[in-house]
């Protein structure tokens, strides 16, 4: 399937961190700009790539706002945190991610075919899927209540220490479990490839409405991943001691302490996320080629 979209600015968004990034994220907008397609660049990479007056510059809250599309530079964790400027935005602009760090699920296109990937970006040769997205809202005793988004997952985790946690688990109010592990994972579908799969969790189809509830090294074998409509609304009640230090993570970008008291709610959002591709290579190429299966 192709998406025939018209992109006349893209919004160039690179890890200020990784040199790489930086490099080329310069060279796509030279190029972008060669092609009759507006740079616009995120304000913190353009300092760190030192990019002068020559493009317009923004911040990350303007991102989404600023251009029809969205390009991240770096590894999924860019991705991630480009993806948290768009739907907390009220543009509703698709992410496309150039892969310059390690795996890269979410970033599929590498740093080799970045010119063929932009050449069919303005050529209208892509297709544009959507993926879902969860709202997490944590609320405590003595805290206020805090919602985020999470494109990949929302974990329950001991900060400083490791050591065990206890967490009730109830769906669609009705009670699951008593969870004893290390942490709890609850993943999308697209967040399946990330700490679930190192935590033991099931990959999932991003094309699969569902959530899947993973403990990480739980204290008896016999809790196992669960897979759940995305329909459920998952309430997580964490056993929080007087000197505890839980935290819930989301997308591994926003870490909010939990305190006496405190529920995590999760359930499907009605945001939900674009992302483009340029190529034909399937989830299962993908996979292939990430985990090496087979070699």
């Amino acid at each position: 399937m192709t998406d025939s979209v018209a992109f006349r600015r893209a919004a160039l968004v690179a890890r200020p961190s990784l040199p790489a990034a930086l490099d080329t994220m310069r060279e796509a907008a030279a190029w972008l700009d060669a092609h009759g397609c507006t740079p616009v660049i995120e304000r913190a990479g353009a300092e760190a790539a030192a990019i002068d007056a020559r493009w317009q510059v923004v911040g990350r809250e303007d991102l989404a706002t600023s251009a029809d599309v969205v390009i991240a530079f770096g590894g999924d964790g860019t991705l991630l945190d480009a993806a948290r400027a768009v739907v907390n935005s009220s543009a509703d602009v698709p992410l496309i991610g150039v892969n310059l760090g390690r795996l890269g699920f979410l970033t599929d296109i590498g740093r080799a075919e970045m010119t063929q990937a932009l050449d069919a970006l303005l050529a209208g040769r892509t297709h544009i899927e959507t993926r879902l997205m969860v709202t997490a809202v944590v609320s405590g005793r003595h805290t206020s209540t805090a919602s985020r988004l999470a494109l990949n997952d929302v974990v329950v985790t001991r900060g400083a220490l490791s050591r065990m946690i206890e967490v009730e688990v109830k769906v669609d109010d009705q009670f699951v479990c008593h969870v004893k592990a290390d942490g709890l994972i609850v993943a999308t579908a697209t967040g399946s490839t990330a700490y679930n799969l190192s935590a033991g969790g099931p990959i999932v189809h991003p094309s699969v409405d569902a959530l899947v509830l993973t403990p990480i090294a739980p204290h008896t074998l016999t809790n196992r991943p669960v897979v759940l409509p995305a329909t459920s609304r998952i309430d997580l009640y964490p056993v929080i001691e007087r000197s505890s230090d839980l935290l819930v993570t989301i997308d591994g970008q926003d870490g909010i302490p939990l305190d006496t008291g405190a529920v995590v709610s999760i359930e499907r959002s009605p945001r939900r996320l674009r992302l483009i591709h340029t190529s034909s290579r399937t989830h299962f190429d993908m996979l292939r080629e990430k985990l090496k299966w087979g070699g």
